[in-house]
């Protein structure tokens, strides 16, 4: 008892050591607490992502309550009228691992987007395709699709109208469909009158043989006369003669002379090829400009082979050709 109250003693007459064990002790008790806490506020639950899809939504939501998870609803249209509030998709997928609370994202069918086949005779193919595409753009299994290739027959109809479709309209859709078209390319054997071109400038002869509905092709030679400079010098056939509307008049085009150009611009002839199409096709050339601005160069109606044209660009200009609002081709300017 004697040798206790001692060393009691000592520990109080060196404070160094008896501050060393108030800390050790705050720092046992700190540890204890912690314990305590994570021990009583732990993780939540893991629970197993059911597999609902394809199921009704309510089927959908009773087994994710008893699975202690949360629905994220997206709605989105389907190839059938069947599917309607049916799940298409989900995520998770069906056996993950994920903890209680978690939201799984529903994908729910609004059913078909349309359920009858729409009327199309008498209206333009192209206008006809981009309908579809916007219609089922976000759809992975379109509802409707052209059946390729399309049908052409000549036609008093304007080249690109449909004449006839099968499924007719008013039929009902129950599962995806082809649709076959019949299309008109115009009258046959269409005799047109050689505009006269000579003198004209070339965006004014791009106008010209559009309005009239003539095939064209330019090319370009050495001017003789500064006067003349990029303007069409020689045509062939000549003005006033009978061709046939698919014939190709050929345009000369004379270049201008270096003195006349700036140091940094070019004077060329842009030329692609062009895929061969029934009926003429909207094409717009463009060039984007070394500073950003974007032009048009030229808007027409192209029924493919050699699509060309005189330009005078910047060096460093981007031209692109598009055809029905798609991109075909682009060159930079050297």
């Amino acid at each position: 008892m004697k040798l206790m109250i001692l060393k009691q003693e000592n520990i109080f007459k060196r404070p160094g050591l008896f501050t060393l064990c108030c800390v050790g002790l705050i720092a046992f008790v700190a540890i204890i607490a912690a314990t305590a806490f994570f021990l009583t506020v732990r993780g939540a639950e893991q629970t197993m992502v059911p597999d609902i899809q394809g199921k009704s939504l309510i089927e959908a939501l009773l087994e994710l309550q008893q699975k202690e998870l949360y629905p994220r609803i997206e709605l989105r249209y389907s190839a059938s009228a069947a599917d309607k509030g049916l799940i298409l998709e989900q995520e998770p997928r069906a056996g993950s691992i994920v903890k209680a609370g978690r939201r799984i994202r529903l994908v729910i069918s609004q059913g078909a987007a349309i359920s009858v086949v729409e009327n199309y005779v008498g209206r333009g193919i192209d206008d006809v395709r981009i309908e579809l595409q916007t219609m089922f753009a976000s759809n992975p299994q379109p509802l409707i699709t052209l059946k390729d290739p399309i049908l052409y027959q000549y036609s008093s109809k304007p080249a690109g109208v449909v004449l006839e479709q099968s499924p007719a309209s008013g039929a009902n859709i129950f599962s995806p469909i082809e649709l076959e078209l019949i299309v008109s390319r115009g009258e046959e054997d269409i005799l047109l009158e050689t505009p006269d071109f000579i003198g004209l400038s070339v965006d004014k002869a791009v106008e010209k043989a559009s309005n009239s509905g003539i095939r064209f092709n330019f090319s370009t030679r050495m001017g003789q006369s500064r006067r003349n400079a990029e303007t069409v010098v020689a045509q062939t056939p000549e003005a006033g003669l009978k061709i046939d509307s698919g014939d190709v008049v050929e345009l000369v085009v004379a270049t201008p002379a270096r003195i006349d150009l700036d140091e940094n611009e070019v004077f060329s002839l842009f030329k692609y090829t062009l895929p061969e199409n029934p009926y003429p096709l909207p094409a717009t050339l463009e060039v984007i400009l070394p500073g950003g601005e974007r032009k048009v160069l030229a808007a027409l109606k192209h029924s493919g082979g050699d699509f060309t044209f005189p330009y005078r660009l910047p060096s460093g200009s981007v031209i692109i050709l598009s055809l029905l609002n798609r991109e075909m081709y682009r060159e930079t300017v050297r």
